[in-house]
């Protein structure tokens, strides 16, 4: 009996030198902006695409991103995104200078921004990037509509978290 047939018979698993493994598919995900679920509460959700200089895409492939203190507005029907900081990386090239929170312009569908128009001047809404991500080989951004919340439904939505944590214990410890 040779080695292969034995490590297949009795199940042993150890690593043989020509075997190779499947490569780990890495999360398509850039970057969250989890206080924007805390602090808002989301109704609807879109997906943009961004205009981006090659240092920025460079940087978000390296995972330089920050989305808390980001956020979109509409200017002469236009979306932008603002505030998201997205830092460069130390070998950028020298001839160009860096700005890690420039104003990007956000690519939507022309009826996208009008409902967004409409939320925002007639129904009080504001909107806030939700997570940053790769769909084929481009960056795409997830936004929201969203109303503030106040402090108590801040408490609110905690004490809920805290008791839906208690439910799985308990059922788990069943």
């Amino acid at each position: 009996m040779n080695y292969l047939t034995h490590t297949v018979k009795f199940g042993i698993m150890r690593s043989m030198g020509n075997v190779k493994k499947k490569p780990k598919q890495a999360s398509n995900t850039i970057g969250q902006n989890k206080k924007a679920r805390f602090d808002f509460q989301l109704e609807d959700e879109f997906e943009a695409g961004l205009i981006l200089e090659g240092w920025e895409v460079k940087s978000l492939r390296a995972g330089r991103l920050q989305l808390q203190d980001g956020y979109v507005f509409i200017k002469q029907g236009e979306a932008y995104l603002s505030n998201a900081l997205i830092t460069p990386l130390p070998t950028v090239s020298t001839h160009i200078t860096p700005e890690p929170k420039r104003i990007r312009k956000l690519l939507m569908h022309r009826r996208e921004i009008d409902r967004l128009i409409g939320a925002i001047e007639r129904q009080g809404y504001t909107i806030v990037p939700l997570s940053m991500y790769w769909k084929n080989n481009r960056v795409k951004l997830k936004i929201a509509l969203a109303k503030g919340k106040q402090l108590h439904d801040k408490r609110q939505s905690e004490k809920d978290k805290d008791w839906k944590r208690d439910q799985a214990r308990v059922m788990r410890n069943r």
